[in-house]
């Protein structure tokens, strides 16, 4: 694995970029060989993915899909970890809304994640992440293109190295995906399930003029960072001085405004 820091065009922290190395093919090929398969999701049969996913370390559920773009959020409880895993064929942003944690590769190179951290971690690059702090860490992760069976297994706490991905799931009624009208094959997520993030459709000329205190990240939705493996994914960050383009449809990542009057109220007392 190969570690790089990004300046990101005036980001208050830049983008972290993990791209596969020499140890990170050698280890795919010889888990290749010894049998390990990735599998491919089935689009309109594989409707657990749409319902929360306990994990070992916590849980995760999906925010948003399309046939190109599948973004989930991670919650892993402290002091837990993820699997040391790869994705072969798709490219993976994690994105972090709280928390402390790192994230390590095969070279050990430990790259720290905190609020408002971007790392973007290649096709083939093994990588797993520890949550370091008291807090749960909070994630999004933005997988292009769609195909969340795409995963290898290399090490793991729990015992589930070389196991696929996980066929249990749990219903939330209260907070289920929902079919977005205007965009064909396309379903989302309105909030978090404990409430304290918000998921929503918006076009950049509305986030270029209506800037929001509670945004945390506004994610493109367009076809072209599929094919470039390269989504420009802006921050809610005040030093963050990229503009975005007026003809696109991003998904906004902010705080809830039931989390935001809270700590407003707090803070007036």
């Amino acid at each position: 694995m190969t570690v790089t820091y990004e300046a990101g065009s005036g980001t208050g922290t830049g983008i972290i970029r993990m791209d596969a190395g020499r140890a990170d093919i050698a280890q795919l090929r010889k888990l290749v060989r010894s049998g390990s398969r990735v599998h491919n999701e089935q689009f309109d049969d594989d409707t657990h993915l749409d319902q929360i996913i306990p994990k070992p370390w916590g849980y995760e559920y999906r925010a948003y899909v399309d046939d190109f773009f599948d973004l989930w959020t991670l919650h892993i409880d402290a002091p837990h970890s993820t699997s040391i895993h790869v994705h072969p064929r798709k490219l993976t942003y994690l994105l972090c809304l709280g928390g402390q944690g790192v994230t390590t590769g095969l070279q050990r190179e430990d790259v720290q994640v905190g609020a408002g951290s971007v790392v973007r971690i290649a096709p083939g690059a093994f990588h797993g992440t520890r949550n370091t702090g008291d807090d749960p860490l909070e994630l999004i992760e933005v997988e292009v293109p769609r195909n969340k069976f795409d995963l290898i297994r290399l090490q793991d706490d729990y015992n589930r190295a070389g196991t696929t991905y996980e066929s249990e799931s749990v219903e939330q009624p209260q907070n289920t995906m929902r079919a977005v009208p205007s965009f064909p094959n396309t379903r989302m997520r309105r909030n978090s399930p404990d409430r304290r993030f918000r998921f929503e459709l918006r076009t950049g000329m509305d986030i270029f003029y209506r800037r929001r205190e509670e945004d945390l990240f506004h994610i493109p939705l367009c076809v072209s960072g599929v094919v470039e493996s390269d989504v420009e994914i802006l921050t809610g960050h005040p030093a963050d001085l990229r503009r975005p383009q007026t003809d696109k449809q991003y998904l906004s990542i902010s705080r809830s405004h039931m989390r935001t009057r809270t700590r407003t109220q707090n803070h007036g007392r």
